[in-house]
């Protein structure tokens, strides 16, 4: 495995190839996150540490967003006569 086709978790440090675990890119900030179960930790930890009153419309925005696909789907599985 080459080195460029490699990454290193930032929350348990654990090596583990392209195509696996969780990588974002976002204006030249890279997260690499071995699995699901660190990438909650890192995100649960960083909302700890953040004051509530920065994120909570963004935090209220995605719920809304959420909420809304997911009366769509259940809309789109009811039963139609």
């Amino acid at each position: 495995m080459s080195v460029n086709n490699r990454h290193k978790c930032v929350v348990c440090g654990r090596i583990f190839p392209r195509g696996q675990g969780i990588v974002i890119n976002k204006e030249g900030v890279v997260l690499e996150f071995h699995s699901s179960k660190c990438a909650s930790k890192f995100f649960s930890m960083l909302l700890e540490r953040i004051p509530f009153e920065e994120v909570s419309p963004y935090i209220r925005k995605l719920i809304n967003e959420f909420n809304e696909l997911n009366e769509q789907k259940a809309r789109a599985r009811a039963k139609k006569i």
